[in-house]
């Protein structure tokens, strides 16, 4: 591991949002010729640093199906879970900076695992250099059928009746799902027992099966589950309804405040990948998240989907880490091993 990786690792234990000053300064975006000038030679692997199934790899496989055309070369999507999202960053992170292996990730690998994890084995912002900002998962609160809960109110009040009783059930520790129910539950007095898992698809799999209680997932892991009746949607975590769930009540309409959270995705490459290996796959990768029908099929898994620029992907990074490093603290969740 890196002395850098080593020193982001120490400071943001600390609670001290480290790295932005780099993340800023940053070359930006750079378009022309260089864009033209480079293709892969081989197949490019596109890393998801979770299990198959879930909706991060759902996102992944559509952008790399689109993208293998253009640049002449199949992305294969390879599945390296495990240690919230850390093994496979960190595989990335140290594959041969040559544009052949790149990472599509999100606000726990490229940020709260930095805030999380004593050793996360890598730098978010050193090691990696931003292709492309996809947009964010929006959450939602969904509870088992047999749970007798249909509201915020009503979850609330029979955790308040049983306090730790009831289990929820998240993506891994530093994910969203994770830190996202902890700040709920800071919000509104509540306890309940975190069970993590290391992925949405068997997260969605135990609540389906009633072993789980809760969860704050995102939309994109239940929005089929909700509409085919498998489990219960009981609140959105955005300050609007969604259009696909209207009758979905957001947390602020059932009075809890300051509990919105959204989980942002975003392509990665090892930082020291040539300039013009960079252009090209950031190029491809932003058209393809332009096109009408890329668009379609990744908004029908309840992604919203917001295009950035390396340029403009750098300082919303440097933000929503330290958004997320906010909600770290205020939820008292401490580092682990």
């Amino acid at each position: 591991m890196s002395s850098s990786a080593r020193s982001i690792g120490r400071a943001t234990r600390r609670g001290v949002v480290l790295g932005f000053g780099g993340l800023l300064a940053a070359p930006l975006f750079i378009r022309g010729a260089s864009a033209q000038a480079w293709s892969p030679s081989r197949p490019v692997k596109l890393v998801v640093a979770y299990p198959a199934g879930g909706p991060t790899d759902g996102i992944a496989r559509i952008v790399a199906q689109d993208i293998s055309g253009p640049l002449g070369q199949q992305v294969v999507v390879e599945n390296v879970g495990g240690a919230s999202g850390a093994i496979g960053t960190r595989q990335v992170a140290r594959a041969d900076a040559d544009g052949h292996t790149i990472t599509f990730g999100n606000n726990q690998t490229h940020g709260n695992n930095m805030f999380l994890l004593k050793e996360p084995g890598y730098d978010a912002v050193k090691d990696f250099y931003p292709l492309a900002g996809a947009g964010a998962f929006e959450h939602i609160f969904v509870v088992k059928n047999d749970l007798p809960v249909r509201t915020i109110p009503e979850l609330i009040a029979l955790a308040k009746s049983k306090p730790d009783a009831l289990n929820y059930g998240s993506t891994g520790v530093g994910s969203g799902s994770h830190l996202s129910t902890e700040l709920f539950m800071v919000r509104t007095g509540i306890k309940m027992t975190h069970v993590p898992y290391r992925g949405a698809a068997p997260l969605v799999q135990d609540i389906v099966g009633n072993r789980i209680d809760v969860a704050n997932s995102t939309m994109a892991s239940v929005f089929t589950q909700i509409q085919g009746g498998l489990l219960r949607g009981i609140a959105i975590g955005s300050p609007k309804r969604n259009p696909q769930l209207p009758n979905v009540a957001t947390l602020r309409e059932q009075g809890v405040t300051d509990a919105d959270a959204e989980s942002w995705t975003g392509f990665f490459a090892p930082a020291a990948t040539p300039q013009a290996a960079l252009d090209r796959l950031s190029r491809e990768i932003l058209a393809s998240l332009a096109k009408p029908s890329v668009v379609e099929a990744i908004t029908k898994l309840g992604f919203t989907i917001t295009v950035r620029d390396p340029g403009a992907f750098r300082p919303y990074h440097a933000q929503e880490m330290q958004t997320w490093a906010e909600i770290i603290r205020a939820a008292n969740i401490q580092p682990s091993g």
